[in-house]
């Protein structure tokens, strides 16, 4: 107890000088004393001791970090044809994602104890007046926005799910009782009331921990995901109301009725006004339009080092950024392994979203698009957050003592950890301080700040949940997408590319919902989301409220990289040994292929090199049930009276069986 003491003690003190030294210690797993929470010092350790727990720190990971978030989806290919979360997912098998035999769900109640922990020892103290001032009214609002996170990821993932504002007792009744599920959208209208509570509260206005832009930031992001699942998933059973929604069956969800086109509704205006708070308060940082260093690591474009700095703080556009030390030895793999490679790559689909500058897309005539030959002419006159983000051949790849060496080529032939898996290498949060990549050693790599949530989330938000709410843009939401737009470089008529899309054009998983093509104005405001995004990990979360994966229900689909061999690429010496070409082309019997076949595609086809026990080689599938994960069979049985599936207080998400081991239904 002495120890715990201590710890919390000194975590106090030396908050007041860092607030994130803390922060990848581990977590308290001693029951905090009773004597405990007397001060706001002590909030401050407690809340900040947990930062790790509910935001991903990516430190000390051997991997590009965030970049690759984005991978299982149509922007981004991870690994090899054995990655584990691609053939989870994407396998035509129905035995590569079971039913969970234990509790999927401990980890969401884990962290929300964690919450109600601190809610049940600090708010009698905050009534009887024995805890009071600013600092203590900013931590409460800090724990009240941890919970909306902890709720939030329980909602993506599960749907339905129980709220509990108590630290629960061990008695099994109690258990059972509290075990019953939430509809989802009751579960995010208690997200949003957290929210609320801590925008009340938050007054703090370092951007290192949460601050009330960033509550208010949350709750749009919520908000808009919450009325776009329940309107694009509705009459699949994953939305109440529906009618074979799996809470039906539920006694104490009789008397329940429910207006799901007024919580579509409700939950667009908490967008739009979420949203538009952040973005009135907060400008874009700006595009110096200048695409590579010359002869400084800083001072060259503010939106790239925007993703790229020891210190973000004073970016206006940055709500939240996670610090990384050298002295506490607490750093991230991104820049190294982006330097060498990375083991993932942007996709062709990905790469040919991106407009002209002049805001045409790449296939219409006369759109001045120079063909996808070499990666220089892919981007030449493009939109600016592909030429800034995404590597081509004439970038900067190294800057060490004035001297500069070229990208060149992607690293096709590197060793797996730094595969370049499509060619197309994403750039963002890359540094070029030789320090923290290309002579990084020991424990230590990057220590430049990792930006975690930015304003620019809030226009594109507002203009969504605009576009959604009233079937046409105007107002902010117009004023928003050109701010967006001409920070990019790009032709900020949005109507104009509105005007030329053409569907039958586009490879691009998002411009469907459900089987169903969606109009050209929402497709577009969707392409800028993707495009803004680009290696910043929303693309998954995204696709899933929109129901955009059906499609690969009827049809597969092959990801691809870059043209290999309908240019000069292949021919690079970087490829040959003395001379002698060192591609190995894939097919049928060939175990020592290191790369597709010309003859299949003259694209990279990164999962179709080896053919033999290659559940991904003919494309990507999708199971039904995947919207949702299972619940497991703990799960079921523990929240039971008697430890029968017949009594218990849960249920299972649609389309999966209430049998552990097995696959989904559909």
């Amino acid at each position: 107890m002495k120890k715990i003491l201590y710890f919390l003690a000194i975590a106090s003190t030396l908050l007041l000088s860092s607030c994130n030294k803390f922060l990848d210690r581990e977590p308290i797993t001693s029951i905090t004393p009773k004597q405990y929470f007397k001060s706001a010092d002590e909030l401050a350790a407690y809340t900040i001791n947990y930062y790790t727990t509910f935001f991903t720190s990516y430190a000390g990971n051997y991997n590009v970090g965030v970049i690759a978030e984005d991978a299982c989806t149509d922007n981004m290919v991870r690994d090899g044809s054995g990655n584990g979360a691609a053939l989870q997912y994407f396998s035509t098998s129905n035995t590569r994602f079971l039913v969970p035999t234990g509790q999927p769900t401990d980890p969401y109640h884990r962290k929300i104890r964690i919450c109600n922990y601190f809610f049940e020892r600090v708010l009698p103290k905050i009534e009887d007046g024995s805890l009071s001032g600013n600092d203590v009214d900013h931590y409460v609002g800090e724990m009240y926005v941890l919970r909306a996170l902890a709720y939030f990821s329980a909602l993506r993932n599960f749907g339905d799910f129980p709220i509990v504002e108590t630290p629960l007792p061990p008695e099994r009744d109690s258990l059972v009782e509290k075990s019953k599920r939430a509809p989802r959208n009751e579960v995010a209208r208690f997200i949003l009331s957290d929210l609320d509570k801590a925008i009340e509260l938050l007054n703090l206005t370092d951007t290192r921990r949460i601050t009330k832009d960033l509550a208010l930031l949350i709750k749009s992001r919520v908000a808009l995901y919450e009325a776009t699942f329940e309107k694009y998933h509705r009459g699949s059973g994953r939305v109440p109301g529906d009618p074979d929604w799996p809470g039906a069956s539920m006694s104490y969800n009789i008397d329940k009725t429910f207006d799901i086109d007024g919580e579509i509704e409700f939950f667009l205006e908490q967008c739009l006004s979420a949203a538009e708070q952040v973005a009135d308060a907060h400008t874009l940082v700006t595009n110096s339009g200048k695409m590579n260093p010359t002869d400084k690591v800083y001072g060259w474009n503010p939106y790239f080092e925007m993703f790229s700095q020891p210190d973000p703080s004073t970016v206006d556009e940055v709500l939240l950024w996670r610090e990384y030390s050298t002295e506490l030895n607490i750093g991230s793999g991104q820049g190294p392994y982006i330097y060498e490679g990375g083991n993932c790559g942007a996709t062709r689909s990905y790469v040919d979203a991106f407009l002209m500058k002049n805001g045409l897309p790449i296939y219409v005539p006369d759109s001045g698009y120079k063909g996808d030959e070499s990666l220089d002419l892919q981007q030449q006159d493009r939109d600016e957050r592909l030429q800034l983000f995404v590597f081509n051949n004439s970038d900067v790849l190294l800057l060490d003592e004035g001297e500069i060496t070229l990208f060149n080529a992607p690293l096709f032939l590197a060793q797996a950890e730094h595969h370049d898996r499509t060619g197309f290498r994403i750039r963002k949060t890359y540094t070029y301080d030789v320090m923290q990549t290309a002579k990084a050693h020991g424990s230590i790599y990057g220590t430049n700040g990792l930006v975690l949530y930015r304003a620019a989330e809030a226009y594109l938000n507002y203009i969504e949940a605009y576009y959604e709410k009233n079937g046409s843009i105007g107002g902010k939401a117009d004023t928003y997408w050109r701010a967006i737009r001409e920070r990019a470089g790009v032709d900020t008529d949005y109507n104009k590319t509105i005007a030329a899309t053409e569907f039958s054009m586009e490879d691009d998983w998002g411009m469907r919902s459900g089987m169903d093509l969606i109009d050209a104005t929402l497709f577009n405001i969707r392409r800028e989301r993707r495009c803004e995004f680009i290696g910043e990990g929303f693309r998954w979360d995204d696709l899933i409220r929109w129901r955009s994966f059906d499609y690969l229900m009827t049809e597969k689909w092959i990801p691809e990289g870059v043209n290999l061999w309908g240019g000069d690429l292949w021919d690079n010496d970087l490829y040959k040994d003395e001379g002698k070409p060192l591609f190995v082309e894939g097919g049928s019997g060939i175990l020592e292929a290191n790369v597709s076949s010309r003859y299949d595609s003259k694209y990279v086809r990164p999962l179709r090199i080896i053919y033999e026990n290659n559940e991904l080689f003919d494309g990507y599938s999708w199971h039904k049930a995947y919207y949702l994960s299972p619940y497991g069979v703990q799960d079921l049985t523990l929240t039971s009276s008697d430890g029968s599936l017949k009594t218990s207080m849960a249920y299972q998400n649609p389309y999966w069986p209430a049998k552990g081991s097995e696959g989904p239904l559909e």
